[in-house]
């Protein structure tokens, strides 16, 4: 199904490419109001690096840019007490104001009960935003380090006009490599409406898919990012049927047969605090469920889309089927949602206690 190389091969178990930001966190608070706030870091591909690297122990770099100010080297900071590799980090010249250059910051809200979650990103000109192709040296570090899965996503073609054309040049070296490709569609409204919406998202992730092995979203995503519907959803995304995506995913993989491994999440958002949560994943003609966790009470649900890939790419970098691999991560996305800010808080050992239907009682 899937060809990793062996691990004694590379030097990274898995490299990202995407924008690290600051995300800012009002705590129980409200952004509009607050008179103090969080600091985090966070982005769509590399929270998936840095749950790979503190709950599963896998070894795992960012590819990125930042503003070289003490704004960015905090994020740097941040970055290494995350445990992920820092060395593919480009890094831009400030001007001293931010006309030219400057590090993205993300507000976020939680949400708590009928009060959804809010988000306000703050992201325009960044340094990740204007990478352009030739400016990383995908051939070194896919030939000379070696690297076994690479993956990126949505959020970040959809900073810039060039940030798909980077996408494209690094999967493309990454296949000639053997190396696997993830590809998470995280449809952001907020960041495709200066871009083009719906069309232009849809356009340049149809234009990706065939360098992607492993497809992941949620049902969202698939419509708005690649223009399929779940038959019988709910309008408004708020009870899915795990059965209505087989038609969906075999579509799907009727366009685009590279893919290996199509990979979706299940939430119905009873509350901001209280979701039902589960995961399916297809492969080789078979869709599987994993376990389903109702009214799963969440603290912040940010990340755990994120969670959930770096659990499943866990179970596939260390030879585990498929079933389980949904497993893996369904837990680790749940666990992720119980603590705050994007990236996840859980241990090994705390996934598969979940895994193994554990209890949470206290543990001393």
């Amino acid at each position: 199904m899937l060809e990793v190389r062996p691990s004694n091969s590379c030097r990274w178990d898995l490299v990202a490419l995407g924008e690290v930001m600051l995300r800012l966190d009002p705590g129980e608070g409200r952004i509009a109001t607050t008179r103090s706030f969080r600091v985090w870091e966070g982005g769509g591909e590399y929270n998936v690096a840095r749950g790979l690297r503190r709950t599963f122990g896998m070894r795992t770099s960012i590819v990125t840019g930042l503003a070289d100010n003490p704004v960015g080297r905090l994020v740097e900071d941040l970055i290494l007490q995350g445990g992920v590799g820092v060395s593919h980090i480009r890094w831009v010249p400030y001007d001293g104001v931010g006309r030219s250059v400057r590090n993205g910051l993300n507000f976020t809200e939680r949400g708590f009960g009928v009060r959804a979650g809010l988000g306000c990103s703050d992201r325009g000109h960044t340094a990740a935003s204007q990478l352009r192709p030739g400016q990383i040296d995908w051939e070194a570090l896919f030939a000379n380090d070696g690297v076994r899965w690479f993956h990126t996503g949505g959020v970040f073609v959809a900073l810039s006009d060039t940030a798909p054309a980077v996408a494209r040049e690094a999967m493309e070296a990454a296949r000639r490599h053997r190396v696997v490709v993830s590809y998470d569609l995280n449809y952001r409204a907020s960041l495709w409406g200066a871009m083009g919406g719906h069309e232009r998202a849809r356009s340049v992730n149809a234009a990706l898919a065939p360098f992607v092995d492993v497809m992941l979203g949620n049902e969202e995503d698939f419509t708005s990012a690649l223009g399929f519907q779940v038959e019988g959803a709910d309008p408004l995304y708020l009870k899915i049927d795990a059965n209505a995506f087989g038609p969906m995913i075999e579509e799907i993989v009727s366009v685009f047969p590279n893919l290996r491994v199509v990979a979706t999440t299940l939430r119905t958002a009873r509350t901001a605090t209280r979701n039902d949560w589960g995961a399916i994943c297809w492969a080789g003609g078979h869709l599987h469920e994993a376990t389903h966790r109702r009214d799963l009470e969440i603290l912040d649900r940010v990340g755990g889309g994120d969670a959930f890939a770096s659990g499943l790419i866990y179970a596939f970098l260390t030879g585990l089927d498929v079933a389980t691999a949904v497993e893996y991560g369904a837990a680790h996305g749940a666990l992720a949602m119980t603590t705050p800010g994007d990236s996840s808080m859980a241990t090994l050992a705390e996934v598969e206690h979940l895994m193994s239907g554990g209890a949470a009682r206290v543990v001393r």
